[in-house]
């Protein structure tokens, strides 16, 4: 008789000693990410309509929305006058014809409504008038040196797929 300690099969581990242990994880977790606040974007950056509006930056501007009627042209020159005057400035004598005439141009133009853009920089005055009238007529040839005539030092005109663009470069020292 054999002893039991002595037998090959009691000398054999039992399959489930040493348990197994899980391996170790192959990479640590990592943790959260911290919290991070944006800045919010500066006014006129933030999408407005249909894209981002342009900066201007290191001058005074201004935009009014306006019926294409036959009232818009007095209306037009008010709103100017009115905003020159509250930056301090003076408005030179030919802004009145130079306003009435940029906006009689694109309310010719057959829309429902105008834009009008103003900025100055420099002592110089922009005034710019949209008519948001896709395929607008073609521009009479007297308009821009009519412009020129009036007082601008500067004139032009661009026709998009939106409207037609009409401005004038006004110097305010003359």
């Amino acid at each position: 008789m054999e002893l039991p300690h002595t037998d090959p099969e009691a000398i054999k581990p039992r399959p489930d000693y040493p348990p197994k242990s899980p391996p170790p994880p192959k990479k640590p977790p990592s943790p959260p990410p911290p919290q991070t606040r944006l800045a919010p974007s500066p006014p006129a950056l933030q999408p407005r309509g249909r894209g981002v509006r342009p900066v201007m930056k290191n001058r005074a501007g201004a935009n009014w929305s306006l019926e294409a009627q036959p009232w818009a042209p007095g209306k037009a020159f008010t709103e100017v006058s009115s905003r020159l005057t509250r930056w301090g400035l003076k408005s030179p004598a030919a802004l009145e014809g130079l306003v009435r005439h940029l906006v009689e141009t694109v309310v010719a133009d057959g829309g429902r409504h105008i834009s009008l853009h103003l900025a100055e920089q420099d002592g110089q005055v922009l005034v710019l008038a949209f008519s948001h009238q896709p395929e607008p007529p073609e521009l009479d040839s007297t308009v821009l040196p009519c412009l020129q005539k009036l007082g601008a030092v500067s004139c032009g005109e661009e026709t998009t797929k939106e409207g037609r663009q009409v401005w004038a470069l006004l110097d305010l020292s003359s």
